[in-house]
């Protein structure tokens, strides 16, 4: 089930439409306060949400879904007329998971839906992956640091995973936008320093094991502490 919160019925409308016919479920709804009282009945696989909303704002929605140990994980793809890198980087700073702007392509957006959900509802193997205080289990989907769970975002996990799938390996950023967000992508770069900026800052003490390697890309060091 996929839930879209934009306030413009003309976009609202077709967006479900081209959901549903792709054969996915949706729902679609106009205010806040109408997708609060459906999601205490039930949960989606996907949120696509607006920023300019009535009655709160999509970043404050977005705040609290983070906020929710039940919906913390939830994907959630950003929709909104803004374009400047600005509004991107703040969207993305705030937890979401993608990020369009309107005009859009519908194929594309089912594209970037179907890669979400793929990366989110796929089976996991159930290994366990460490290196020194770091570790991160695929199966239950959690990361500890010294012992102690931390939140992150499905990209940010996502980004941590393909790291410490393979220490010392470099990732370029096209390699990394091609696994994570697998889609063909616009070029910008600063989505991925942003995640990488905010994975750093959550990791804490092992923030320092994501290292950059100018020109490059990233990769994951061992824990020197």
């Amino acid at each position: 089930m996929v839930f879209l919160l934009e306030d413009d019925a003309s976009i609202r409308e077709l967006v479900v439409y081209t959901l549903i016919k792709s054969g996915f479920e949706a729902k679609g709804f106009e205010t806040p306060s109408a997708f609060w009282k459906q999601m205490q009945e039930q949960k989606p696989q996907l949120l696509i949400l607006d920023i300019m909303l009535p009655e709160e704002d999509g970043l404050s929605v977005l705040a609290k879904l983070r906020e929710d140990p039940e919906t913390r994980d939830l994907p959630v793809m950003m929709l909104t007329a803004k374009d400047k890198e600005y509004d991107k980087v703040i969207g993305l700073d705030n937890g979401a998971d993608d990020y369009m702007t309107k005009p859009f392509g519908m194929m594309e957006l089912i594209s970037r839906v179907r890669a979400l959900l793929r990366r989110a509802e796929r089976s996991q193997v159930g290994s366990i992956l460490k290196n020194g205080k770091l570790e991160l289990s695929e199966k239950e989907h959690w990361v500890k640091v010294d012992g102690k769970k931390i939140t992150l975002t499905l990209k940010e996990f996502e980004l941590l995973h393909l790291l410490m799938s393979s220490p010392g390996t470099v990732f370029t950023r096209d390699s990394i936008l091609s696994k994570i967000w697998g889609y063909e992508f616009d070029g910008e770069s600063r989505t991925i320093d942003v995640h990488v900026r905010t994975l750093r800052q959550k990791l804490g003490e092992c923030g320092d094991m994501v290292q950059t390697i100018r020109g490059v890309g990233y990769k994951l060091g061992g824990d020197e502490k």
